[in-house]
């Protein structure tokens, strides 16, 4: 559990200097045994800058603390259900700039394609730039239980996906451990800049 915790540290501080976890933003979740579920989680408010290991809060399948101190992130019901939905062994979430900016100008569309770069091919199991990875979005709300519904259904609808947006607020991606959902979150995130830098619409998909 305390690599697992300096592996989280580690991305988080990482994220949080390139502009993508900046101050208490953003959250990170690894599994630590899966039966019964035991998942390592941000706490609630810490800046990511400052994120030690011992910060990290472990809890089980209904989201009570069973390790560390504090208050899980208010967001981990949408960690649990990814996990859940994907077998996922870690789950990112980042607020960058374009993440932000794109959620919310095809958040009418439902998402948008990545299609035709070369970053594709970070994604697990994407073997050409030919590829096309629908990155749906979803509305934001405050009410987690309504977004763990609406990230459930999406799951359901689109299990082999790599990640998701929520409209206005940012980026979700996982992946069979942290290395690999680390890779992920990176992935999205150029393409994103991308896309927003090159003013591309997408598609609907």
């Amino acid at each position: 559990m305390k690599l697992l915790a300096a592996e989280l540290a580690e991305t988080a501080k990482e994220f949080h200097r390139r502009g993508w976890m900046l101050a208490s933003s953003g959250n990170l979740s690894a599994v630590v045994d899966k039966d019964p579920l035991r998942i390592l989680i941000t706490p609630s408010g810490n800046d990511k800058g400052e994120l030690q290991p011992a910060h990290f809060v472990c809890v089980d399948a209904a989201g009570s603390v069973v390790q560390g101190e504090g208050r899980p992130s208010d967001e981990l019901p949408l960690h649990l259900e990814i996990v859940a939905g994907t077998g996922a062994g870690a789950v990112v979430h980042t607020h960058s700039v374009w993440a932000t900016l794109l959620s919310r100008e095809h958040a009418g569309d439902g998402g948008l394609t990545l299609t035709g770069y070369e970053m594709l091919k970070a994604l697990s199991g994407v073997s050409s730039h030919d590829h096309s990875e629908w990155l749906p979005i979803i509305a934001n709300s405050q009410d987690y239980d309504e977004l763990r519904a609406a990230v459930a259904a999406l799951l359901r609808a689109r299990p082999a996906g790599h990640g998701l947006l929520l409209a206005g607020h940012g980026l979700y991606s996982w992946g069979k451990d942290v290395q690999q959902a680390r890779r992920h979150a990176e992935a999205f995130e150029f393409l994103l800049e991308v896309v927003g830098r090159a003013g591309d619409a997408g598609e609907e998909g």
